[in-house]
């Protein structure tokens, strides 16, 4: 008597599982565009490409900046469980960096072999963690001077993410659909990477080369050369400022020249630009470092620091030495950005 065989159903690699820590605070936009792009993967492959859990470190939910509540589990004493591990954080980064729970377990699972990745602020807890010492990060440009203030030994850029190996870091913002297209790519084929991005109505993935877009105040309306170059000395001489007269000749005009034109080019004085300016540098180093309010404002060219609380409370509404927490309620910079010219 015969029998027939039946030919073994295809074997597939095991789902690569993927650790998704929430903290306080944290983007809800970035927790779905980590997510999304997975899920889709999943779909068009028809299996289980990923799975993912989303943790915190008591697994209580975890509140977003817009309110959304994230239902969490809490993070495993078990090594091993995840390939990949992102953190995601946005507000309260200096607080987040004490927690002496989360940067241990960020350490043991990258000695067990995990690929670690922060998102947005969640970098500064690989930065905390000392797993970014001598490497690559990319930080968010609001982000950027507090950054490299606090974690000298961190070389941060303003590309819109990093991936290596091991250690994986975005700036955040729609840099995280590039980031995880790439990921996806890098061991799901850059084919199926293609087709996600298609499905989100990607244009294209950018690459790691590419930088963040962000706008500055040089980008608030069409200035002249002179004007544009007084704006970059202002910008390197922060903790040391040049007078009217200085930057005037330096660009090859007197000084009501430079009045005029920096009037005309950007509806404001030189000098009250030239405090804005610091005072903005001053702003985001009170938020997100440890300098004294002394320190702070020696940094920003302000020899007196009564001088200098008094400016900084007419601008912000509160002294500095209460302004020192990156959070939601906190006072804000805004960004001078050219408007969008009307369609004709």
């Amino acid at each position: 008597m015969s029998t027939l065989s039946k030919s073994a159903p295809p074997t597939h690699p095991a789902p690569r599982r993927v650790g998704i820590l929430v903290l306080p605070q944290f983007s809800n936009l970035g927790l779905a565009l980590v997510i999304e792009p997975m899920a889709i993967a999943n779909w068009l492959s028809q299996r289980k490409l990923y799975e993912w859990s989303v943790l915190s470190i008591d697994g209580e939910p975890v509140q977003a900046t817009n309110g959304m509540i994230a239902p969490t589990r809490p993070v495993s004493n078990e090594t091993g469980e995840f390939s990949t591990i992102f953190v995601i954080a946005s507000f309260e980064p200096k607080k987040h960096a004490k927690n002496r729970k989360v940067k241990a377990w960020l350490r043991r699972e990258s000695v067990f072999g995990a690929q670690i990745g922060g998102i947005e602020t969640g970098t500064e807890m690989l930065a905390a963690a000392s797993l970014l010492d001598g490497r690559p990060a990319a930080v968010h440009w609001d982000n950027l001077e507090g950054f490299q203030e606090a974690y000298p030994n961190v070389k941060a850029t303003t590309q819109l993410y990093t991936i290596e190996p091991r250690l994986i870091t975005c700036a955040g913002g729609s840099g995280i659909i590039d980031m995880m297209l790439e990921w996806i790519g890098q061991h799901a084929g850059s084919e199926l990477a293609a087709e996600i991005s298609q499905h989100l109505l990607h244009a294209r993935i950018r690459g790691t080369s590419e930088v963040q877009l962000a706008r500055t105040d040089l980008d608030a309306a069409p200035m002249n050369e002179q004007v544009s170059e007084a704006i970059r000395l202002m910008q390197e001489s922060v903790a040391t400022p040049l007078s009217c007269e200085d930057l005037a000749a330096a660009v090859g005009l007197s000084k009501r020249q430079l009045e005029r034109q920096f009037k005309q080019y950007t509806a404001t004085a030189p000098l009250r630009y030239y405090v804005s300016l610091r005072l903005a540098t001053a702003h985001k180093l009170l938020q997100q470092t440890e300098l004294s309010v002394s320190q702070v404002a020696a940094a920003t060219g302000f020899d007196s620091l009564e001088h200098f609380s008094r400016v900084y409370k007419t601008k912000f509404g509160c002294p500095p030495s209460r302004d020192r927490s990156q959070s939601w309620e906190a006072p804000v910079m805004r960004q001078r950005v050219a408007a969008p010219a009307a369609a004709g």
